[in-house]
């Protein structure tokens, strides 16, 4: 250990350290006998302030702080995919096997196993010319997901030798390189990486293609690009937790980080044991084959929860320099923010709105802003995308979380407590939604899926908003007086929100739909609604229409079409068609 000092303090989480201690910002330290970790967060000329990630308890004033000369890092290299790890990357099921069911203080277990030997092919040899980002060698992490090593930054050179193709475990060395300045350097597969320091890119690339999640009121409606960021605000029981799990089961992500950031213990043990049984849809194997999970659930110290997001970010950049499409589901960056306010306190900071720290919103940013469809410095391309869950106190979208979450994501899928509760899922609210990657993604969606896609769908948003307008009339004087042309928009509406925006999850061909489905049920509804329009013109009651079966036949549609028979929608075009005629032979 190269320095230490003596704690003079301790409030919870935080403690108070005095003398020559020569610690560093952000430096990781080791606290008390039992050497708890901890983390420099303020420096004075003689002293410092250390948030400490485990329970405080038995610490004492006296007892020593050492440093261990490299800030709060986590170990990058194989093994990382199919974990569980606490918020400081401690594998927790190595945990549970030394202390047992809860984690014993101080607990000293490797992030990653050690022993271990993985299969290793070497692509580079003797004599080339490597810089930072550069893959060495190739590993099969688990049988959906192939580990790139690459060359850690700040690292170039030429390859003076290198190990043959076999067995090796992360930290012997595969190549050696002799730098720039003379120097020889040996690389193993694992590098350790600052949490707080977002890892270096050639370029950002701006939102161009769309994080298709298989949801239609997503990907339809309130799409999110690769590499974009989004929140899903919403009260208890509106289904943050379920719409996430939906996105990281179907999305065409290559890898999920799922961070349970201040849940519930009973909330997050049921994730890990979903997570451990579902299988991946699109090669069969288990999901936890491309899933990171860290669980820091509400009754883990504090420090450690603000830790975890940081965490979880830096995992996801590693591997998006491999040049995969990873996604974030933080849930939730509310109890994240809890943690900054208790933290907060205990420093003994001004607070601002509600007792929550001034820096609130530029921590917020600083966290959305390390998303990006990137260019890697190997010339690969790869993407971070953030879906953040919110929960608001009582379902209050206008408190300072979501109020300022909102300020730095470019997609907002409020969730609604009336549709929830009437068991419309998922409850995102279309009228209190928003994506402002439309424009961006409309050029993709002309070209891969339809050149009417972004129109149709700009129809069905506007007939939901006159929907929204007529029910206010409705509400005060009954549907009855409404002239027929608007009684057919309530009726679209209905046949939109029930048969289009709602989506079963546990029904084979409606849990996860297709871009081409989606936008031919669209192109069904809006010519329904253009026949029945001229029926209406010509003076045929609404009543009349509705005695027909079509409503609900388009409604149930997206049951009775499987996903693989796209031809079906003609069926029912003739059947509207059917439905036009015997209208007008009957009445005419």
């Amino acid at each position: 250990m190269s320095e230490a000092g003596r704690i003079y303090g301790i409030n919870g989480p935080v403690i108070y350290v005095k003398g020559d201690i020569g610690f560093k910002m952000s430096e990781m330290v080791y606290v008390g006998p039992e050497k708890l970790v901890g983390e420099v967060i303020s420096l004075d000329k003689n002293a410092a302030t250390v948030q400490v990630f485990e329970d405080t308890t038995g610490i004492r004033p006296g007892d020593r702080a050492e440093a261990s000369g490299h800030p709060l890092s986590v170990s990058l290299a194989p093994g990382i995919l199919h974990n569980i790890f606490d918020g400081i990357e401690r594998p927790l099921e190595q945990i549970a096997a030394q202390s047992g069911k809860y984690i014993s203080r101080g607990t000293q277990v490797d992030s990653l196993d050690y022993q271990k030997r993985w299969e290793t092919q070497i692509t580079v040899s003797a004599g080339d010319q490597i810089k930072p980002g550069d893959v060495i060698a190739r590993v099969p992490e688990t049988a959906a997901i192939t580990h790139r090593c690459m060359v850690p930054p700040g690292v170039q050179g030429v390859v003076e030798k290198t190990v043959c193709d076999g067995n090796y475990t992360i930290d012997e060395p595969l190549v050696t390189v002799r730098q720039e300045n003379g120097d020889l350097k040996e690389l193993p597969m694992m590098q350790q990486w600052p949490i707080r320091v977002p890892r270096p890119v050639s370029l950002r690339y701006p939102a161009s293609r769309p994080l298709i999640t298989g949801q239609r009121i997503l990907d339809t409606m309130f799409p999110i690009a690769k590499g974009g960021t989004a929140c899903i605000p919403g009260g208890f029981g509106t289904g943050k937790t379920m719409t996430q799990h939906q996105i990281a089961k179907w999305s065409d992500a290559d890898i999920i980080i799922y961070i349970g950031c201040g849940e519930r213990g009973n909330e997050m043990t049921q994730v890990l044991e979903e997570f451990s049984k579902l299988v991946d849809p699109k090669n069969g194997n288990p999901l936890m084959d491309r899933t990171v999970l860290i669980a820091n659930t509400s009754n883990m110290p504090v420090a450690a929860r603000e830790a975890s997001i940081y965490t979880g970010l830096t995992l996801a950049e590693y591997y998006r320099d491999m040049g995969y499409d990873v996604a974030i589901m933080a849930d939730s960056t509310s109890r994240w923010a809890e943690a900054l306010r208790e933290l907060s306190g205990r420093l003994e900071e001004m607070p601002a709105e509600e007792g929550f720290p001034a820096y609130l919103a530029s921590r917020l940013s600083a966290f959305y802003e390390r998303a990006g469809m990137m260019k890697n410095l190997n010339g690969t391309e790869g993407s971070v995308s953030i879906i953040g869950a919110v929960s608001p106190q009582g379902g209050d979208f206008s408190e300072p979380v979501t109020q300022n979450t909102k300020r730095f994501v470019r997609c907002f899928w409020g969730l609604d407590k009336s549709l929830a509760y009437s068991r419309h899922f998922p409850a995102i609210h279309w009228l209190t939604s928003y994506s402002e990657y439309l424009k961006d993604l409309a050029p993709w969606y002309e070209e891969h899926v339809s050149v009417e896609f972004v129109d149709h769908r700009n129809r069905i948003m506007a007939l939901l908003n006159q929907e929204s307008s007529l029910m206010e009339i409705v509400k005060l004087i009954g549907s009855d007086v409404l002239p027929d042309d608007q009684k057919l928009i309530l009726e679209i509406a209905r046949v939109i929100r029930l048969g289009f925006l709602q989506q079963n999850a546990f029904h084979k061909d409606d849990t996860c739909v297709s871009m081409e489905k989606q936008f031919e049920m669209m192109d069904v509804i809006l010519y329904l609604y253009e026949k029945a329009k001229l029926l209406i013109s010509m003076n045929m009651p609404m009543s009349v229409l509705k005695e027909d079966t079509v409503f609900e036949s388009v409604i149930s549609m997206k049951y009775d079409v499987p996903n693989d028979r796209m031809e079906m929608f003609d069926e029912y075009r003739k059947a509207v068609d059917d439905f036009y005629r015997k209208v007008i032979e009957k009445n005419g």
